[in-house]
């Protein structure tokens, strides 16, 4: 009988141990092509679970409501100084629990409520804190969005319509603006975004929780030069913990640390900016650049092996980590799709399109992205394969040839048995 994997839990928790292993083994025997995960490194693991848990740390370095901080704020003050380093930003927080409070501090920052804010809808691409309806923010704030141009990708469609963006910024005058979202296959202009919001007078945001590793590796165009302020994730494409981070220029530096703390949170969770910190400094290396450029190599390979078995695409391709697929020309819904292509051991997500006629919990696409098949050192070579999966998948999710998605699982798992995840036990 093989030890356990981690001895103390199975001795305090089997149960729970037995569920962490099953998890384990999971993510090791499955293509996970979830955009939005990835795969941590040991050093990220073994950071996010130290003694630094066992601290209570209100306030920011040099600015404690308790005492015993030396170390702590050692460790915070190297994860900001990691990240204007990597960013090249004037001031930077990594205190945010996750994606959407670091935004919701933003809103603190930057306006009151029932004032005007603009993103981009989250049917078409973009965020739930983005000023959308059913979010916090779209029932504090007055939301209005924009989204993308209709039609097909060779006509434009797909792409974000400059157009509308302006003509709403400056009929609507919103006092914030987000630009970046979860669904978006192309480059993002921030220098077209900061010129509209430049005229509008509005506070510009930019949310990279899906790009930041991109940006951080030299494989997407910084914000920093068009853009009032960043939030972002700090897992996804950066290969960090679950936490996120808040970027800026020197002059708001106040009102959005203000913002975090006290505004919207208590202390900070120092294992997590621990494990902040060396993502950080792995995103400083140059083989980090080496894995951003990869990213984006897989993900335009596999949207051509995608396009080359008649699937259509939303913009036709991809400049960087994601690909978001419109099933409609298949005749197999979304969720139907995701859920056979889980069973072959494929993990997505089901996704809504731009001006998709479906329901948002039925819809009709599927996302996919190459963040975690890059982190296991899948190339480009390797995307044909991968697209001719996700095409048997698709096509036994319309069947229901329950064998032929068994068979698929299989394979799957023999490739992956070839290219380990990093973190995970051997």
């Amino acid at each position: 009988m093989n030890a356990p994997q981690h001895p103390a839990l199975a001795a305090t928790d089997p149960e729970l141990a037995a569920l962490v292993e099953a998890e384990e083994r999971l993510q090791g025997e499955t293509l996970r092509l979830i955009p939005s995960e990835n795969y941590v490194s040991a050093a990220v693991l073994e950071a996010s679970g130290t003694v630094l848990q066992n601290k209570y740390s209100e306030g920011y370095p040099g600015r404690r409501y308790y005492e015993g901080q030396q170390n702590i704020d050692q460790v915070e003050t190297l994860a900001v100084e990691r990240a204007k380093a990597v960013f090249g930003v004037e001031h930077a927080n990594v205190q945010p629990y996750s994606g959407s409070p670091a935004n919701l501090a933003v809103y603190l920052a930057f306006a009151e409520p029932g004032d005007t804010v603009m993103g981009m809808a989250l049917p078409m691409g973009g965020h739930l804190t983005h000023g959308w309806g059913v979010s916090a923010t779209g029932t504090w704030f007055r939301g209005v969005q924009y989204g993308v141009r209709p039609g097909a990708a060779s006509e434009g469609g797909g792409l974000i319509d400059f157009d509308e963006v302006r003509d709403l910024a400056l009929k609507e005058r919103p006092k914030v603006i987000f630009c970046g979202g979860t669904a978006l296959p192309r480059t993002i202009d921030f220098a077209a975004f900061g010129e509209i919001a430049r005229e509008a007078g509005a506070v510009l945001v930019a949310d990279i929780a899906h790009i930041a590793g991109l940006i951080a590796g030299g494989a997407h165009p910084s914000p920093v030069p068009h853009v009032d302020v960043i939030s972002t994730t700090t897992h996804k494409t950066l290969r960090g913990p679950r936490g996120a981070m808040l970027m800026a220029r020197e002059e708001h530096a106040r009102p959005l640390d203000r913002a975090v703390f006290p505004g919207l949170q208590g202390g900070p969770h120092n294992q997590t900016t621990a494990a902040i910190a060396v993502a950080l400094h792995e995103a400083s290396q140059p083989s980090f650049r080496d894995y951003a450029h990869a990213v984006v190599a897989n993900a335009k390979a596999l949207a051509e092996a995608l396009l080359a078995r008649g699937f259509d695409l939303v913009s036709g391709g991809t400049d960087n980590h994601l690909i978001l697929m419109d099933l409609t020309p298949k005749q197999v819904p979304g969720k139907i799709a995701a859920k056979a292509l889980d069973r072959a051991g494929i993990v997505v997500n089901h996704n809504t399109v731009p001006y998709d006629p479906r329901k948002p919990f039925d819809p009709s696409g599927i996302r996919i992205g190459t963040p975690s098949l890059t982190s296991r050192g899948l190339t480009p070579e390797h995307m044909d394969q991968v697209a001719a999966w996700i095409d048997r998948g698709v096509t036994a999710a319309g069947s229901g040839d329950e064998d032929a998605l068994r068979t698929v699982r299989a394979e799957v798992a023999d490739l992956m048995s070839a290219y380990p995840a990093p973190g995970l036990p051997v």
